[in-house]
């Protein structure tokens, strides 16, 4: 189920005697994802959930669906499963990136190089690190068919966060292209966008952004900060000045990429400009009392 870019596309299987969804979406979706779900279900109950990384587009309809199904089970990468333990939003990245996500519950991991069954045929399991240090990617090799989250979009690939507060991962971006190259698909259901098939050119495109980060690390980050106010008026569609400038303060990943990649700006500079960047596009529009998402 392709979704809007605030919530990352839904995956679900039909199988014999499990049905199953990979990601379900941002919580301000989650009323449309159980919609989406029960409709495509027709009765029958959910039974597995699984998580490709616990981004809050990817996991925050975790909490929805598992309380319209008590019994659903729910796998994630492992890396993060004593984060979610102890509800640690900072850690998970929720609130250093100024977003939200219900707490949830896991049951199980899902390891890279073991199997998991969903619409009744086994899926291979294969770390992608890079854009998420624990992301996951799913492979099926009979359709040769690649589910690959963020790690490969048919534009592009999702903002690389650790290198954003000093873990170097382009390397680990480009291995994990490599890794999809070698896999040879024919089809690829990316985190976002649509189905595509042409994937080599797809690789291509990645790899020629990726350089162009690696080869200037400010422009990435320049763009992180633009994707996080991007997704903020996503979610919220408008707010007032003070509002945002409370987010902007309370939003711990914007000043940890000030300080690293604009030391030269302050915190309201630096947002003010992404605000103007995005407004320059026709991305939002902002007056003296409101900004708003367009």
């Amino acid at each position: 189920m392709e979704r809007g870019w605030l919530s990352a596309n839904n995956i679900v299987f039909v199988g014999r005697d499990q049905a199953a969804v990979v990601d379900t979406g941002y919580v301000t979706h989650s009323d449309q994802t159980l919609a989406l779900i029960e409709a495509t279900l027709a009765g029958r109950p959910l039974d597995l959930i699984l998580n490709t990384h616990l981004h809050s587009d990817h996991c925050g309809g975790n909490a929805a669906l598992q309380a319209r199904y008590p019994g659903v089970e729910t796998r994630i990468p492992p890396g993060e499963a004593s984060l979610v333990e102890t509800w640690d939003e900072d850690g998970l990245s929720f609130r250093t990136t100024g977003q939200n996500c219900p707490r949830f519950r896991f049951d199980a991991l899902l390891q890279a190089g073991h199997e998991v069954v969903l619409g009744d045929i086994p899926w291979e399991v294969h770390a992608a690190p890079g854009h998420d240090p624990h992301s996951i990617i799913l492979w099926e090799p009979r359709s040769r068919t690649l589910i690959s989250a963020d790690a490969l979009w048919e534009n592009g690939f999702g903002v690389v966060f650790p290198e954003l507060s000093g873990e170097p991962s382009f390397d680990e971006v480009a291995a994990t292209l490599d890794v999809i190259e070698a896999l040879h698909p024919l089809r690829v259901i990316p985190g976002h966008g649509a189905v595509f098939d042409e994937v080599a050119g797809a690789l291509r495109s990645a790899r020629s952004r990726l350089e162009g980060f690696a080869r200037d690390p400010a422009k990435h980050a320049w763009h992180a900060v633009k994707v996080l106010v991007k997704f903020k008026l996503l979610e919220v569609q408008s707010m007032s000045n003070e509002e945002w400038q409370s987010w902007v303060q309370q939003t711990p990943y914007l000043e940890t990429i000030r300080a690293r990649f604009f030391p030269a700006s302050t915190l309201e500079d630096l947002s003010a400009q992404a605000l103007a960047a995005l407004v320059k596009t026709g991305a939002a529009s902002a007056t003296a009392e409101r900004i708003q998402n367009r």
